[in-house]
């Protein structure tokens, strides 16, 4: 079983309250099962009889986290437990336990076409291409990112090969990535590209001189807690006349309404929306305060459940100030 990696992460969570406080969703559901120690007791149930991974329950449980990494990465030890709960995952598709709505979404993932448009050397994908006139344009979906969250892994490297395919018929040798899961999915597997986040790219645009305007910045879990918590996006929004204010009550909680695990809408949409009500829940004015996201994802979900919501991505933030 993939979950037998990750024994160190089972022995060492199980009985660890350190960071429950930390998880999105045992936030808004109160269930001790759906923090890092009660998934690692389960998969340590798991570990010990490999017929308790056919319980639904355990199985729900594992499709119910959030993935966000918030855990892993304030650990004062670092235990993986994002990774182990991916395991778990694996386990349950590669033993066709996965859930009829799971399997569907799986599905409509295999369901892509990628599209190379333009001549540029550079290349972007991404949904904002208007802000990038001289680059070369990849189109399609998802590049396996998805899949692989979902556990299916084999399906993942598959569509994966159809991306790079296209990423190599572009002829470019940078690629520039928008969305921060593809960003994480993409950035040390083409051998021979050099793949930049969009915001280290626009560091270099140059904007209007404007008033500063206040907002939130909603972390993509990705970038802080998956890649290193790079200064891009903060630099970028303040080269951008943003002044950029605190929100919520910590600043190591996630605020990303399910971003880490893809299609978390999609899949838990009744979920979702307590952890999207928990950020309005602690927003000073839903009307007035402004919301910056680098994720579509984010932007879209939180539009989703209250449209009165003022949330822009952070290549719309760019390009609200952008000198031409």
């Amino acid at each position: 079983m993939h979950i037998e990696q990750y024994l160190d992460v089972i022995h060492a969570c199980r009985f660890c309250f350190m960071c429950r406080h930390l998880d999105p969703v045992g936030n808004v559901t109160f269930r001790e099962s759906d923090t890092p120690r009660g998934r690692a007791l389960i998969l340590d149930r798991v570990r010990m009889d490999r017929e308790c991974l056919k319980n639904p329950d355990f199985i729900e449980t594992m499709y119910r986290s959030a993935l966000s990494g918030a855990n892993r990465y304030h650990c004062v030890s670092h235990y993986d437990e994002t990774s182990l709960v991916l395991a778990a995952r694996r386990d349950i598709v590669e033993a066709g336990l996965a859930p009829a709505r799971v399997n569907t979404l799986a599905a409509t993932l295999r369901n892509v076409t990628f599209v190379v448009k333009g001549k540029g050397n550079v290349l972007y994908f991404g949904e904002f291409p208007d802000l990038y006139p001289n680059c070369t344009i990849i189109t399609g979906g998802d590049p396996g990112k998805a899949l692989e969250v979902l556990g299916f892994v084999e399906d993942s490297q598959k569509i994966f090969a159809r991306f790079k395919s296209a990423v190599d018929r572009s002829q470019c040798k940078t690629l520039i990535v928008g969305e921060p899961s593809a960003y994480d999915f993409l950035k040390d597997k083409l051998t021979g590209i050099k793949v930049i986040h969009c915001s280290e790219y626009l560091l270099s645009v140059k904007v209007k001189n404007r008033p500063t305007r206040k907002a939130v910045f909603l972390e993509s879990d990705f970038l802080r807690n998956y890649c290193g918590n790079p200064s891009w996006p903060r630099q970028l929004l303040a080269q951008s006349g943003y002044e950029l204010v605190a929100f919520g009550t910590n600043n190591e909680e996630s605020y990303a309404v399910g971003e880490e695990a893809v299609v978390f809408d999609e899949l838990n949409p009744e979920l979702c929306e307590k952890l999207c009500r928990r950020v309005y829940d602690l927003t000073d004015d839903i009307k007035k305060d402004l919301f910056i996201t680098p994720s579509q994802y984010v932007k879209r979900t939180l539009a989703k459940y209250n449209s009165q919501i003022q949330v822009i991505t952070l290549e719309e933030a760019v390009a609200q100030r952008e000198d031409h």
